[in-house]
């Protein structure tokens, strides 16, 4: 049960200025979304979510929805 992108794609770091990517892992409201809707694995959601973080911190994503 191989479902996450990023094991598929051999892809091991997430890298934080790639908001294209990051955007597919945000809701309409902004909210990073759950592990259950975006079908990773634990390890990329960690990744991902701290990713979302550190963008967010860098005003490269928003907080809250425009």
């Amino acid at each position: 049960m191989n479902n996450c992108y990023f094991c598929k794609k051999n892809i091991d770091e997430i890298d934080f200025k790639d908001t294209n990517t990051l955007q597919n892992y945000i809701s309409r409201s902004s909210k990073i979304k759950a592990q259950t809707r975006t079908n990773l694995c634990a390890k990329h959601q960690r990744k991902i979510a701290l990713a979302i973080k550190r963008a967010r911190f860098l005003g490269l994503l928003p907080y809250i929805p425009e």
